[in-house]
């Protein structure tokens, strides 16, 4: 058996899990509903406050899909009662982040501005004008924002110049040596 498929996924109190004819999850929280379309090598069954995934045989693949959709009933129980977070950080001069209406601007150092649509059921803060933080309820979503945001200008290994994820450390390199 998987071992990550085979414990449980427990949830509390504040959130439903119901599994439709379909064999599909559906998760409701106090932050948002998500549904989570099942493999049909996978089932799931509810009891009480837990969620049991099993297999129908021990192929390599059914092994494979137990463990992650598992892990991904799991993502959205965890999305929605607290809720995922990506914090990035603007690093060079003159690079800003500022939100209006459903629209991210960011300036980094470009001849344009870039201007980002904020998704639909993801909330994106700017704390300072160098740091922002993406925040949602579908994991996979969060952080393929915060890749996309990233991906505008990533980390140069000379200055350290560009958008980063708030934990990530940068290699740096040395620079030229002067001639003697």
């Amino acid at each position: 058996m998987s071992r990550v498929g085979r414990s449980p996924v427990y949830f509390d109190d504040k959130v439903q899990v119901t599994v439709t004819p379909k064999n599909e999850v559906v998760v409701k929280g106090g932050k948002s509903t998500m549904t989570i379309p099942m493999n049909p090598l996978i089932s799931a069954k509810v009891d009480g406050k837990t969620v049991v995934l099993t297999r129908q045989n021990d192929e390599p693949q059914s092994r494979a899909f137990h463990g992650l959709y598992r892990a991904l009933v799991q993502n959205a129980v965890t999305g929605v009662s607290k809720g995922w977070t990506k914090e990035l950080e603007l690093n060079g001069v003159g690079y800003r982040a500022a939100v209006s209406g459903k629209k991210l601007g960011l300036t980094l150092g470009y001849s344009h501005p870039i201007h980002f649509q904020i998704p639909e059921g993801l909330e994106i803060k700017v704390e300072k004008q160098t740091r922002l933080s993406v925040t949602g309820a579908n994991k996979e979503l969060v952080g393929q924002v915060a890749a996309k945001i990233r991906g505008f200008r990533p980390p140069e290994p000379f200055l350290g110049k560009g958008v980063k994820y708030a934990d990530e450390h940068i290699r740096r390199k040395a620079g030229k040596s002067a001639a003697k």
